[in-house]
């Protein structure tokens, strides 16, 4: 992708927060815009340091994850492409609570806070389109945390295996599916609070129970409604 030739405002309109505005607000917001290719292993910012801005990933994926005080690293979130993270934290003048690195070489675009407030004060409706934004990330917080208290391990990586087929949006699920892991296992075992170990012995009894195929990172799933309801140890 050529970044020169990259139509940020035609970008912004696609994101939910920004698809209302009128192509002159999208002209002036695109002007606190920074475009950028990053490369895989970059720290975007760390834990303790100001956010000034917020981020989109147009391109790649982003890990947002903390350092426990015994030095081991919990992923609390994985960003792919149209996924935007740090509003919250931009609005709150508090230092970042967690850091953020790109998981392989990514296209990033950085929104400028200044920007956003110049929005905000010509139109309250772009804040009330913010929080909605904001609003479903926090929900999506909740259903993590909710998962991790009720649901055991080989729950949660069938659940993320399944994730965005069995949503019951009423389109036709496919019964075999191939499923390409996005990140490495461990950070994704990270992800969904399991140790890579555990992971592995899950992918490895459900590939023995005959639901699924592993082939490094592409997992087969033979019969997604047979997944779904897989209970183990009957």
């Amino acid at each position: 992708m050529d970044i020169a030739k990259f139509n940020i405002p035609r970008y912004l309109a696609t994101q939910p927060m920004f698809s209302n505005m009128q192509p002159e607000e999208l002209q002036r917001v695109a002007r606190g815009c920074v475009l950028e290719r990053i490369e895989r292993g970059k720290v975007l910012f760390r834990t303790g340091e100001m956010c000034q801005a917020f981020h989109i990933v147009v391109l790649g994926q982003i890990k947002l994850y903390l350092i426990s005080p015994a030095g081991v690293e919990k992923v609390i979130e994985l960003c792919g492409p149209g996924h935007s993270f740090a509003e919250a934290i931009m609005f709150m003048d508090v230092p970042h609570l967690v850091n953020a690195q790109t998981l392989t070489e990514t296209l990033l675009l950085t929104v400028e806070k200044n920007a956003v407030l110049r929005e905000i004060e010509a139109d309250s409706r772009f804040a009330l389109r913010m929080l909605a934004g904001i609003s479903r990330r926090l929900h999506g917080l909740i259903k993590d945390v909710e998962g991790y208290a009720l649901h055991s391990g080989v729950q949660r990586v069938i659940s993320y295996l399944l994730d965005g087929l069995m949503d019951g949006g009423g389109s036709a699920v496919p019964q075999s599916i191939t499923v390409s892991l996005p990140v490495s296992k461990s950070t994704i075992a990270s992800r969904l609070s399991l140790t890579p170990e555990y992971f592995s012995r899950v992918l490895h009894e459900l590939e023995a129970a005959k639901l699924i195929t592993v082939q490094r990172r592409d997992i087969h799933i033979h019969d997604t409604a047979k997944l779904a309801g897989y209970q183990p140890g009957k």
